[in-house]
């Protein structure tokens, strides 16, 4: 079927943006424009792409499913455009990243500020989601790279995993639970106090529950959060006990405001690492942004 690249990117931008007047002005054509390109395309594909209700435009089943594989085949050539830009100089540009708030806070912000230092002039975009989300976002072409927790002994398909740092996680316990303090405890313990944890399809929490099952622990979380912080500071004030990597409570335990429960069954290690679509070319500045995350971790 030969349609023009023309249609498809008409098409594009009324999806991402459901509207068609929007779509004209990103374009710099006229709305009557826009119009007659997406029947043209509804004609040649033999489908109808848009619900239009008066100023309301909503994509139909085979609409979405085409929007899917046009969304990722733009991320893919905007990807190309960058890496074109870059090849002579690191003066303009932008570098897309995708990580956890977690990552971001207790492992990427120094990053942040020595890329910044080397290079200016390239943007540094965040897309703040958890790790499984990051690495759709990566999938669809949404980010350059992805920095994640990798989930315990899974392999994402036609990704690779570039491993940076181990991270340990703890078991921790505020002020209220103090008589917890100097035993030695078994994971099977736990089942007698409220657990707090983060919410259900983060890489920690799918962890936690497999560690869980593992040893034969059912327990059901109090309290489920988005947020590590928040989570700490619940686990601070006596609500329960939590499940979090061992850099994100150094400063707490120093405060004496949390201990680190010892629980005879250790949680296996885990990895922080860069994520990489093998089937996209990482652009130059996001090359740099893995070269200076791989240069800091040999030096430790």
């Amino acid at each position: 079927m030969n349609v023009n690249f023309e249609l498809y990117k008409v098409f594009y931008y009324v999806g991402k943006y459901l509207s068609f007047s929007q779509a004209a002005n990103k374009l710099y054509i006229s709305q009557s424009a826009v119009s007659q390109s997406i029947k043209l395309l509804e004609e040649k594909l033999n489908s109808k792409l848009f619900y239009r209700h008066t100023k309301k435009v909503k994509l139909t089943p085979e609409g979405q499913l085409l929007y899917k594989h046009i969304e990722q085949a733009f991320n893919f050539i905007q990807s190309g455009e960058r890496s074109i830009q870059q090849i002579h100089s690191l003066k303009q540009g932008e570098v897309r990243i995708g990580a956890s708030d977690t990552i971001c806070k207790y492992y990427l912000l120094p990053f942040f500020k020595k890329f910044h230092e080397m290079y200016p002039d390239i943007k540094i975009h965040v897309t703040n989601r958890p790790s499984p989300v990051c690495a759709e976002l990566l999938k669809k072409g949404s980010v350059d790279i992805s920095v994640i927790n990798l989930p315990y002994k899974m392999v994402y398909k036609n990704m690779t995993f570039h491993e940076i740092k181990k991270i340990q996680d703890v078991f921790i316990a505020g002020k209220k639970f103090l008589h917890l303090k100097n035993k030695v405890l078994h994971l099977k313990d736990l089942e007698q106090y409220p657990l707090l944890s983060l919410q259900k399809n983060s890489t920690t929490r799918n962890f936690l529950d497999a560690f869980m099952r593992e040893h034969n622990v059912d327990i059901a979380p109090e309290f489920e959060l988005g947020s590590i912080d928040l989570l700490i500071e619940l686990t601070k004030i006596g609500l329960g006990i939590s499940f979090v990597m061992l850099d994100a409570i150094q400063e707490s335990v120093e405060k004496e405001e949390v201990f680190i429960l010892n629980i005879k069954e250790k949680a296996p290690k885990r990895s922080i690492g860069v994520l990489i679509n093998k089937k996209i070319p990482v652009p130059i500045a996001a090359q740099k942004f893995i070269d200076l995350l791989q240069i800091k971790n040999r030096v430790n």
